[in-house]
């Protein structure tokens, strides 16, 4: 899990604002940024882009903010941090601290019945492949079974859900662009 909080609240205390007033502003519980403050939840990547909102930046720059330009090219499995993700899902992405990413790379888990939710939508284009498990893709009306071996790629403006179908763990490598965190 990335380890945020601290970043989070020193923005919001340079912004000078409470916790309170981010959450009114934000629409994100008080007590949800509390614990996100304290690295005690990870944030999905839609209550994350809330708060950034209302603190005036966007997930690129927060997350770049600090970055040095001479970053690792290199990223070892236990290196990789976790963004956001819910029940049963991880997004683990690659290339975090490169500086002015033009690229959003993840590893994604499904555990067995996950579902990313219907209703996703943003402003990018989206491709992945399939390594493992089977994969219930959704895209605005059209819905496949995807397996390892196939892949996809639309327009992240359309609606698109995630949903393991499976008995096993569903993998995915996908990317983004622009990136959205």
């Amino acid at each position: 899990m990335a380890k945020i909080g601290r970043q989070l609240k020193e923005l919001r205390s340079r912004r000078q604002l409470s916790i309170r007033v981010l959450a009114a502003r934000s629409g994100v519980s008080h007590s949800t940024i509390s614990l996100i403050e304290r690295d005690q939840i990870s944030p999905t990547i839609d209550t994350l882009g809330a708060i950034l909102d209302a603190l005036g930046t966007t997930i690129v720059g927060f997350m770049s903010s600090g970055r040095t330009a001479q970053a690792n090219p290199f990223y070892r499995a236990d290196d990789l941090p976790e963004i956001g993700g819910s029940d049963g899902i991880s997004y683990k992405i690659i290339g975090l601290n490169f500086p002015a990413r033009q690229i959003q790379f993840l590893k994604e888990s499904y555990r067995p019945g996950a579902d990313s939710g219907g209703g996703l939508s943003h402003a990018a284009e989206e491709a992945g492949y399939v390594l493992a498990g089977r994969v219930e893709l959704t895209v605005g009306e059209k819905i496949a079974i995807l397996e390892a071996g196939d892949a996809y790629y639309f327009d992240s403006r359309q609606e698109h859900r995630f949903r393991n179908i499976g008995g096993t763990i569903a993998e995915i490598v996908s990317a983004v662009t622009p990136p959205n965190y």
